[in-house]
């Protein structure tokens, strides 16, 4: 399968200065890490960066970052970047519905501090980012996953995105990128690679630091989303990301640069005046789009498990996100487990609005799924 020719709006698209990049206080390099050609490019963009605590492991154990359970050891934690090679299970991939055929990391973990994390029902130990230093490998594998998808290979709803790879299940690459380079390097190879038959990568940000992606040779091949939220649920539960504004103008030059582009609205809270404000948010979102931008949308609800807010309580104690179960309905999955959502009733009056406003001011844009 021949790559595709990037569209020359490229030519014209103009990167937002990026409003919030991460620094990690210190950095961890497994030795087995260190060895791999990746590993040694990303030490030198961190060397570029300004790192200055990056310690080489003389083995491929990470220390013990459990600390005490006290917030000290949860921020140093976050404060942490680990270089790794993940285990071989991790590269047999998952499917990840309703988003993807397969789930492709390119790291673990995110240094924003959202006081609604997912990640904090779905990872175990203290909330370190890990990045994964067998990129090269990992992507020369991807070809033998081509076509065997169920979410959107084969679909008739979704089959015509190919086979999907979603970068952002466990992280937020484009918050890693100036210090990792690997979402560029996913992005080249999906664009230029001879594959089997159709592909896309799939990644989703809070960040707006795009510059580095204008000019690569993408091929139509990646969608990049960005994950926005009404301007009052943002500004209280998001903290330590990009503001929604520079998210938005960088998905304005994304899709300048003939990327595939998407918005992600999560997760949609019932808060007051939400469909004047939501409202606002999709105007804002129509505004910075070219014309005939290929767009879709993901609406998500927000939702939490037993265990993640156990651990959000501990991590951000402060926190005014609502968590009542009294005020939620209980789904449970096939083998048991427990997740509180809004009741059936607010659930259809948000959907009902959400369909209804997308097409009347995204009247271009695809709704992939509702959750």
């Amino acid at each position: 399968m021949p790559p595709v020719a990037a569209p020359s709006a490229a030519l014209t698209a103009v990167a937002p200065a990026p409003t919030r990049l991460w620094t990690p206080k210190r950095v961890l390099v497994t030795r087995s890490a260190a060895e791999r050609p990746y590993g040694q490019y990303v030490l030198g963009r961190l060397e570029q960066a300004g790192v200055e605590d990056v310690e080489l492991l003389q083995g491929d154990r990470l220390p013990n970052l459990r600390g005490d359970g006290d917030r000290a050891a949860f921020m140093l934690a976050k404060n942490t970047m680990a270089l790794v090679v993940p285990p071989a299970s991790l590269r047999r991939l998952q499917p990840i519905a309703p988003s993807a055929d397969w789930r492709f990391d390119l790291a673990q973990g995110c240094p924003a501090h959202c006081s609604y994390c997912y990640l904090a029902g779905s990872l175990s130990g203290p909330p370190i980012t890990r990045v994964y230093a067998d990129l090269d490998e990992a992507l020369t594998g991807l070809d033998a996953y081509v076509g065997r998808g169920s979410v959107t290979s084969g679909t008739a709803e979704r089959g015509g995105e190919g086979t999907t790879f979603e970068a952002s299940c466990y992280t937020d690459p484009l918050a890693l990128e100036h210090l990792t380079g690997g979402l560029a390097r996913a992005i080249t190879r999906f664009g230029t690679a001879e594959w089997s038959g159709p592909v896309q990568l799939r990644a989703t940000t809070k960040f707006d630091d795009v510059a580095s992606l204008l000019d690569l040779p993408h091929g139509g091949r990646t969608r990049l989303r960005f994950s926005v939220n009404a301007a009052s649920v943002a500004r209280r539960f998001e903290a330590a990301t990009s503001p929604v504004p520079g998210r938005l103008a960088a998905l304005g030059a994304v899709a300048a640069a003939g990327y595939p582009v998407g918005v992600t609205i999560a997760p949609i809270m019932p808060v007051d005046g939400w469909q004047q404000e939501y409202g606002d948010l999709l105007d804002a979102i129509a505004a910075v789009l070219p014309p005939g931008t290929d767009l879709t949308v993901e609406c998500i609800t927000h939702r939490f498990t037993p265990g993640s807010k156990a651990t959000l309580t501990e991590w951000y104690p402060r926190s005014r996100l609502e968590m009542d179960e009294g005020q939620r309905t209980t789904k449970r999955g096939k083998f048991g487990a427990v997740k509180h959502v809004y009741p059936k009733e607010t659930m259809a009056e948000l959907r009902g609005w959400f369909q209804d406003a997308v097409a009347a001011r995204l009247p271009g844009a695809h709704l992939l799924y509702w959750t």
